[in-house]
């Protein structure tokens, strides 16, 4: 049995066989059903969690999604990133002509053929994702955004030699050190809260022989955090949200009504000018993003008349009411649910199936109604100051 990627570590009298794969790999699957057959451990650990378990088993329930209730959840944003993300992973899969996760599938498969316990080792991605999210500044969200669509959107190709060339430890440190440069922030939660995570619910797995199927960036972590105890409730809190954002959320829209007001006192022309200025700048931005996502003309008017009013109300968006506007005039059908998992993996796919065109209107009219409050919040402070 070839012995690549496999890390064997012998604790407290059990034994763990740590299988570093590529998630896009023939030989990952391939290595991973080789090793289970051959081990015929108590255990098998996948790194999967409850919900990525069911859609790798099950598939994504595109058609049980209600596109208005996920705009009204403020689940946009979210869900648009990751159709992104598994556009890109599935993008590469197809190249290679295999599924993508089929290391975790096999693992599953494999763990069922030998009768060994089947152990979700990873933590809820909302939980990690949360806690990435809230590790970042506002630079830092548009930094890693641009990104991950930078990436996704990418038509490199990439070779299976490649692949398995990431495998290697060496060059997952090295691209992760390169990585956490620009995001020193996102390693934490991203790798190192991980490694604890997957490492306790490694050592906790029934049995004296485990076997465990991980991405390779994980494993020289896993060797280190196994070896001690890991505090699972701490690592699965969701951190509590600074005050300063929504401190800063309502100081900044109640700043650009008194300005306005009081300009509108001292010099009326003055203040209606500062009054056109923000309307056209939050409107027409916003209304920008919505035709950068080919929305229906009404859609584009109410992404511009909703923007002046919803910049002065943290707890509004441009976006939603831009998209539950397109969910209206251009309803998504049965065939947009079904094709969506397919039409991501282009960025023509993106623009055309209703569904995706829905998340878009909403991410990039919030987006140009954003920019516009800067610049047109700006625009009012000048004005106050040049007539105070």
């Amino acid at each position: 049995m070839v012995e690549d990627n496999i890390t064997r570590i012998n604790l407290d009298g059990k034994e763990y066989i740590l299988i570093g794969t590529a998630h896009v790999s023939k030989h990952s699957a391939e290595q991973v059903k080789e090793v289970i057959e051959a081990e015929m451990p108590d255990s098998v650990c996948v790194e999967l969690d409850e919900q990525r378990y069911q859609t790798i088993t099950e598939g994504a329930k595109w058609k049980e999604m209600d596109i208005i209730q996920v705009i009204k959840q403020k689940r946009a944003s979210l869900l648009l990133m990751n159709l992104a993300i598994s556009s890109f992973q599935n993008r590469m899969a197809k190249e290679l002509g295999i599924k993508a996760g089929q290391e975790m599938i096999q693992g599953i498969e494999s763990a069922k053929e030998v009768g060994a316990n089947l152990v979700l080792a990873d933590r809820n991605i909302q939980i990690t994702f949360s806690r990435i999210w809230g590790n970042l500044g506002l630079r830092g969200k548009s930094m890693l955004l641009t990104q991950i669509i930078t990436s996704i959107f990418s038509h490199d190709s990439i070779s299976e030699e490649e692949l398995e060339k990431m495998k290697e430890q060496d060059t997952i440190n090295a691209m992760l050190n390169e990585f956490t440069e620009s995001f020193p922030k996102l390693k934490k939660p991203l790798i190192d809260e991980r490694d604890q995570y997957l490492a306790q619910k490694i050592k906790d797995a029934p049995g004296e022989k485990v076997v465990a199927v991980l991405g390779a960036a994980h494993v020289p972590g896993i060797k280190e955090e196994i070896k001690k105890e890991q505090n699972l409730a701490q690592l699965n809190a969701i951190p509590p949200k600074s005050k300063w954002p929504k401190i800063i959320g309502w100081a900044l829209p109640i700043m650009i009504v008194a300005l306005i007001v009081i300009t509108f006192f001292a010099n009326p022309n003055a203040g209606l000018d500062q009054s056109i200025s923000w309307i056209l700048w939050t409107g027409s931005l916003s209304a920008l993003g919505t035709i950068i996502a080919m929305g229906h003309p009404l859609t584009i008017l109410t992404a511009f008349v909703a923007a002046p009013f919803t910049a002065l109300h943290p707890l509004l968006a441009a976006g939603w009411f831009a998209g539950l506007a397109q969910a209206y005039v251009r309803r998504p059908s049965v065939k947009d649910f079904e094709t969506l998992s397919e039409d991501v993996f282009s960025v023509k796919g993106f623009w055309r199936n209703k569904v995706s065109r829905i998340l878009l209107i909403v991410v990039l009219s919030n987006i140009g109604a954003s920019f516009g409050t800067f610049i047109g919040g700006a625009d009012v402070i000048k004005t106050f100051f040049e007539n105070f």
